[in-house]
This record gives structure tokens, C-alpha cells and sequence, in this order.
């Protein structure tokens, strides 16, 4: 057998092995990826909350009003965003009705009279064709709203779930993990003992720096489509700070919605000045902030967010978008501590090895008589 060919079918059944093993994870995930995306963002939320739990903790607070108190301050929080976002839509929607109604009209006068020379007759057509579709899917629509109603139940389930597993994340995380670790093989459990501190540290320097980033990237594209005069600027700012939790592409693609705006109620100039800003935003966030702030947390290449990102929207959608850098940092911090680990223990056996073997080498080297156990010669006599 050619050694080529001999490599080359080990490697080939080894990844189809493993290939089969994450086939049956993502497989077992997607079936219930309504517990596992809850858990997933319990795990990110109590990233952020936790510090303060244990904050409280060492000022003496009990744990349970500890936890307590930092849950309901995180509900309160998210609360509190919700209905600003809501007063502020609500508040000025009928004045960006008017504009996009004016930017429609202004956008069919463009067709009439622009390059594209349309008649009056070939736009009143091209909306009858759309209102006629709209009608003869009825049904479609109809399943469309219902399949809706059941998304939205999901979610409702979901967010239950989220808050109900992080407040015990929260309360007694700690022994949650213990209990964790019970379930696994007891030669494979100190190991995994040392590395969950370690990626927890991880996650929780990725969370705080991602809403740091997040944050700094919401307010300066807000003051700027402030200043630009784009309607619904603080609303269009907390959906921005919210992409943004996606690394690198998050706040560039919700930011397209403020260009949109832009687009129909201020101009094609005012549009071009929102999308100058983002870019300038999203490259000072990539080349600066992340390898500022994350850069000692979130040890991966660029090109791995990116491809994590992608791939994790395509398994997930927008959760797994969410959640694939922080799983592949988390996975990436795991698999470091578990090889310096294997190194260390195969540098001590190694030295114990080569101890060994000077010690055997040293004691054939001696005479049989001065060997270690041998009965020495009686003294001669006087």
C-alpha cells in the first residue's frame, strides 16, 4: 500500500467519523433548537449580569436576593429600552408617513421623467399586477399569518424560558456546573474542571466588550443620521446597538434600515451621506475597537468571524449568527487549555521516562557487588 494512499484513507475515515459526529449534534440541536438557543442566551445574558451578582456577593448579600435583584434589574433594563423604542416610533410615525409618501411620489415622478422614461399608464399597471397578486394568494397569506402566530408563540415560549433558566444560572451556577461535570467519565473530569473556569472567563470578557462595542457603534451612527436629519434616529440607534451583537457585519446590515429611511424621506444625497457613515463606523470598529477591546478575549482570525457568522446564520438564523463567535471563542480557549494540559502531562511522563532509564543505565554500569541491595563482603579480619 503506497504510504500517500495509506495517509490519505486514515485521514479520510477520521473526518468522515467526525463529520458524522457534528452531523448528529447539529441534527439533535435543530430539533430541539428551542432549548438550545434559550440556554445559549441564558448563557450570554448571565455573562453580563453575573459579575454583578458576585459583586453583591462579597458586599454580603445573600445570594438569592443578590440574584434576584440583578435579574429583575435586567428585565427592568430591557424594559425600559422596549417601550422607548415604541414611544418613539409612535411618536413620530405619522410625520415619516408623510415623508415616505412624498419620497414615493417623488420616486414615481423620477420614473416618469428620468432615464427610464415610464408612462403614467405602465406604473398603474405594474401596481395593478401587485394588487391582483396579493389577491389570488390569499390562502398563501392566510398559512403565511398563521405560521406567523405559531413564530411568535415560540418566541413567547422561548423568552419565558430564557428568563426563567438565567435567573438560576444566576442563583446557583456554580453547582449547576458541578453537577455537570459529575456526568462526565471521571479520567476526563479534572480536565474539563480546569478548562470551564477558563472559557467562562472567555465568554464573559466577550459579552462585556461586544456591548461595549455595540454601544460606542449605536451612538456615534445615531449623532450622525441625527445630524444628517434622518427621522427616528434614537429608535434606528437601539436596533443598530442590537445588529451589532452580530461581530463585524450586525450594525453595517441593521444600518441599511436607516439608509432606506433616508432614502425616502430626505434624498439619494442624504442615503449616500447615512451609508458614508456606517462605513466609517464599521471600519473603525474593525480595524480599532475590536482588536482593542476583544482582541485579548476573543482570540480568532477576522476571517473566522466572518465564516462563523455565516455559517452559523445559515444553520441558525439569526440566533446562530449570534451565538457562533462566541461559541467558536469559547471552543477555541477549551481546546488551548486542554492542549497545554496534554503537553504538560506528556513533558512529565517524558521526564520520568528519561529519569528511568539513567537510573537503569547507572545501576548496570556498576559492579555487581557496590549495586544497590547487593550483600557487601564480610570485612577482612584483623
Amino acid at each position: 500500500m503506497p504510504w500517500g494512499l495509506r495517509v490519505a484513507a486514515e485521514s479520510t475515515w477520521r473526518l468522515l467519523l467526525l463529520g458524522a459526529a457534528l452531523y448528529v449534534v447539529f441534527y439533535v440541536v435543530d430539533m430541539l433548537r428551542l432549548v438550545a438557543f434559550s440556554v445559549l442566551a441564558s448563557l450570554l445574558i448571565t455573562a453580563l449580569l453575573e459579575p454583578s451578582v458576585s459583586w453583591l456577593r462579597r458586599r454580603g448579600v445573600p445570594r438569592s436576593l443578590a440574584a434576584g435583584g440583578v435579574f429583575l434589574s435586567g428585565l427592568a433594563g430591557i424594559g425600559l429600552v422596549g417601550w422607548f423604542v415604541v414611544w418613539q416610533v409612535s411618536t413620530n410615525l405619522p410625520d415619516v408617513t408623510n415623508q415616505v409618501k412624498t419620497g414615493v411620489n417623488q420616486l414615481r415622478d423620477w420614473m416618469i421623467t428620468g432615464p427610464l422614461h415610464l408612462t403614467q399608464q405602465q406604473i398603474t399597471d405594474f401596481a395593478n399586477q401587485i394588487t391582483k397578486a396579493i389577491t389570488t394568494n390569499t390562502d398563501q397569506l392566510t398559512s403565511a399569518s398563521i405560521t406567523g402566530a405559531q413564530i411568535a408563540v415560540e418566541i413567547l415560549t422561548a423568552l419565558l424560558m430564557t428568563f426563567f433558566t438565567t435567573f438560576f444560572f444566576l442563583y446557583d451556577g456554580a453547582n449547576i456546573w458541578n453537577w455537570a461535570l459529575r456526568g462526565l467519565p471521571r479520567q476526563s473530569r479534572f480536565a474539563m474542571a480546569g478548562a470551564g473556569p477558563k472559557a467562562w472567563t472567555t465568554l464573559t470578557a466577550y459579552v462585556r466588550g461586544t456591548v461595549c462595542v455595540a454601544f460606542i457603534d449605536a451612538v456615534c451612527i445615531g449623532i450622525g443620521i441625527d445630524l444628517l436629519g434622518v427621522p427616528l434616529a434614537m429608535p434606528l440607534a437601539v436596533i443598530i446597538f442590537l445588529g451589532a451583537f452580530v461581530p463585524l457585519v450586525g450594525a453595517l446590515v441593521t444600518g441599511t434600515v436607516a439608509v432606506l429611511i433616508a432614502l425616502v424621506t430626505q434624498g439619494p444625497w442624504t442615503a449616500l451621506m447615512v451609508l458614508v457613515v456606517l462605513i466609517a463606523v464599521m471600519q473603525v470598529e474593525s480595524h480599532i475597537l475590536q482588536p482593542l477591546i476583544l482582541g485579548r478575549a476573543v482570540r480568532v482570525h477576522p476571517l473566522g468571524v466572518v465564516l462563523g457568522v455565516a455559517a452559523g446564520g445559515i444553520i441558525g438564523g439569526i440566533g446562530g449568527a449570534v451565538v457562533a463567535v462566541p461559541l467558536i471563542a469559547v471552543t477555541n480557549t477549551v481546546v488551548a487549555h486542554l492542549r497545554r494540559r496534554n503537553e504538560a502531562g506528556q513533558a512529565v511522563f517524558t521526564a520520568l521516562e528519561a529519569a528511568r532509564e539513567a537510573a537503569e543505565r547507572t545501576a548496570a554500569a556498576q559492579p555487581a557487588g557496590t549495586q544497590p541491595g547487593a550483600a557487601q563482603p564480610a570485612a577482612a579480619a584483623d
